[in-house]
């Protein structure tokens, strides 16, 4: 299916910081996407959280997302809440 209205892009900062996938449905940022195979390792974790909070203060988006092999869950972050998906999740959910 085809959405002439989304258009995807990646966004990173000065510091190299970065977001995979930012989505935007016509003028609005509407979700921040980071892709990580594990977030268990804390090191990981806090690199992806920290890269996805600092793009959503930016790009003024509060729909956060991060895609792993197979942790599920939402976390609190500052003002925001991050939802963890396995792949697998978000490839079946509807758009």
């Amino acid at each position: 299916m085809f959405y002439p209205e989304i258009e995807i892009f990646y966004w990173k900062n000065e510091r190299g910081e970065e977001v995979d996938f930012v989505v935007k449905r016509g003028p609005v940022v509407d979700e921040l996407i980071q892709v990580s195979y594990e977030v268990e390792n804390p090191l990981t974790r806090e690199r992806e959280i920290k890269a996805l909070l600092k793009g959503a203060v930016e790009l003024r988006c509060s729909q956060l997302k991060i895609i792993t092999d197979d942790y599920e869950g939402e976390e609190p972050h500052q003002d925001r809440k991050i939802t963890f998906l396995p792949l697998w999740k978000w490839l079946l959910a509807p758009r």
